[in-house]
């Protein structure tokens, strides 16, 4: 098992930036390879970024790259999202999510563990 609670949501102005963390416990860490996922109104939760259990490679969403950086910490059993530049249709629950399958997924049904989220909400 491994638990995972996200924190660092909150209301920001387009433009503007928030950090997001996710902390984790139970089983080892570096075994997991996380990822970000979103969920706005309305919509299916979507994609947003994953890190190999190492940290050395990263992916992310196309409407999201450029502007979100992910990054974990295997000594602190962390894994954040740093957002800049933010636009109101970032507005959504945010998720971590930790994966031990696959060296990375975009597909959340290849995550084995989900935070609680984390709400962002955007205003223009």
């Amino acid at each position: 098992q491994v638990q995972l609670v996200e924190s660092g949501g909150g209301l920001v102005q387009a433009g503007g930036s928030l950090r997001l963390s996710c902390a984790a416990s139970g089983r080892t860490f570096s075994n997991y390879a996380m990822g970000w996922f979103r969920q706005a109104p309305g919509k299916e939760r979507e994609f947003v970024a994953a890190i190999t259990w190492s940290g050395s490679n990263t992916y992310y969403a196309y409407s999201v790259k450029g502007r979100f950086t992910i990054s974990r910490d295997n000594a602190k059993n962390t894994v954040d999202l740093q957002m800049n530049s933010l636009k109101p249709e970032d507005t959504a629950v945010y998720y971590c999510a930790a994966n031990s399958r696959t060296y990375y997924s975009a597909d959340e049904r290849t995550y084995d563990y989900w935070g609680q989220g984390t709400q962002v909400t955007v205003t223009s």
